[in-house]
């Protein structure tokens, strides 16, 4: 990412990665259809925040590999490259 973006709160940027439910030319292949969470790479994060005095840590880092709900988060595009900034509370799970 040649601009850097850093995300406050409990805020998340990922990447959405290709999905292998596609033929090269972009056809959905049958049974993919449903409504599967996501992949997405973890490109920044935010410090956390605090709710009721209480603070609330980040559990995803830089690279981690994560699954999201399917239409979720904000979408943007930062120098051509798109990216979708989700709260940590939207995150599914980590995928190792």
């Amino acid at each position: 990412m040649g601009s850097a973006i850093r995300p406050i709160l409990n805020k998340v940027v990922v990447q959405v990665q290709k999905s292998d439910r596609a033929t090269g030319g972009g056809i959905i292949l049958a049974g993919s259809s449903k409504e599967q969470p996501l992949t997405a790479k973890v490109i920044a994060r935010g410090n956390g925040e605090y709710v009721n005095g209480q603070k609330i840590e980040m559990c995803v880092n830089s690279g981690d590999m994560v699954l999201i709900p399917k239409n979720s988060g904000t979408p943007f595009t930062l120098e051509g490259v798109e990216y979708i900034i989700i709260p940590q509370s939207e995150i599914l799970a980590i995928i190792s």
